[in-house]
């Protein structure tokens, strides 16, 4: 475990168990020296501890990412609840998860994730200032979309020499709460879409609405497309997915769509421009932070907005330097951590 942590680069690992409410649940801090960690809770099955611990280890490193490059002043963090597999209590639990949070005295903030929602953070509301997207603060997930909406256009400019969407095909994978809106905003753009989903209804309302041709889960990565758009879980850009990819561009927001940093280098060679995950999917981390912050709705539309300049500079950056676009994240963003780190954050 300690050797995983010192390659991520994380400060501390914490956990916790209430016999009381089932609550099994682990914290993962990757750095402070911005700010207070902020990071989603994710609430989803696990097959094993194991498998628990690196998934809250890898999302913590990213969201370290996606706060430098965001300008946020905030290190990365992430949580995971384990659900239980009986019976259990959800208002109760997530009521437990805010005394855990709390007991860390504000070095983490957390927010909504997979499998949790506006109702689970304002119970854990009820124990622990430290948390963000409450009723009070509403759902990050249209701010996400957003962003991933500006990058798709700047990564469309970058590509085909213009922002203009009006009959591109994105392949959508996945039509959760950001999928959706996404596919949303792309079909208002004029952009033809193929989406798949595990969710039926979700895949009839997206073909009902979007006039979206569907095809099985698997099979969208096989979809002869402008833009492959992953917005499901991690790791989906794999040595068993990668030659499967008839795409120009790979932009969505799933978080840790590469399984290893090897697929960036592939996807570069494969001519395959990536937008970047930890970047290109900062909406809603802008959201939750500049709201817990407290910041006008205007302050932070214009941040997610800024996603597209953000974007098309590194595009151009790593073209110049003919290097991975994500080789050139990782090392910006190392970089702003490496130079707060000479000057770290102090609670006051």
């Amino acid at each position: 475990m300690f050797r995983q942590m010192e390659s991520a680069g994380l400060q501390d690992l914490h956990f916790w168990q209430d016999s009381e409410t089932g609550l099994q649940a682990i914290i993962a801090i990757h750095d402070t020296f911005r700010g207070p960690a902020i990071g989603g809770c994710r609430f989803i099955d696990y097959p094993d501890n194991a498998t628990a611990i690196t998934d809250a280890i890898r999302l913590a490193k990213g969201m370290s990412y996606k706060a430098a490059l965001a300008g946020l002043p905030h290190g990365g963090g992430k949580s995971v609840i384990i659900k239980p597999s009986g019976l259990f209590d959800r208002t109760r639990l997530m009521q437990s998860f805010g005394h855990f949070v709390d007991s860390l005295g504000g070095r983490y903030i957390t927010a909504m994730d997979s499998g949790t929602q506006i109702s689970d953070m304002d119970n854990i509301a009820l124990n622990t200032p430290y948390v963000t997207c409450t009723r009070e603060m509403g759902d990050p997930s249209p701010s996400t979309a957003f962003g991933v909406f500006a990058g798709i256009r700047a990564s469309a400019k970058f590509r085909f020499g213009s922002d203009d969407l009006h009959n591109i095909h994105v392949a959508i994978q996945g039509l959760g709460h950001v999928g959706y809106a996404l596919a949303s905003l792309l079909h208002d753009a004029g952009a033809r879409l193929t989406v798949s989903d595990i969710d039926a209804e979700k895949v009839a309302r997206a073909t009902a609405e979007f006039n979206a041709i569907t095809v099985e889960a698997d099979g969208i990565y096989d979809v002869v497309a402008d833009i492959f758009c992953p917005c499901g879980l991690g790791a989906v850009i794999n040595p068993s997915t990668i030659n499967r990819l008839n795409c120009a561009i790979v932009a969505g927001s799933a978080n840790n769509q590469l399984a290893d940093d090897s697929m960036g280098d592939a996807l570069c060679q494969r001519a395959i421009l990536y937008a970047p995950d930890y970047l290109i999917n900062a909406g809603g981390l802008i959201f939750v932070a500049l709201n817990h912050a407290r910041h006008h709705e205007s302050v932070i539309r214009q941040k997610v907005d800024s996603i597209y300049d953000a974007l098309l500079e590194l595009y151009k950056h790593a073209d110049a330097e003919q290097k991975p676009t994500s080789l050139t994240a990782d090392l910006r963003a190392e970089t702003i951590i490496r130079q707060a780190s000479l000057k770290p954050y102090q609670a006051a």
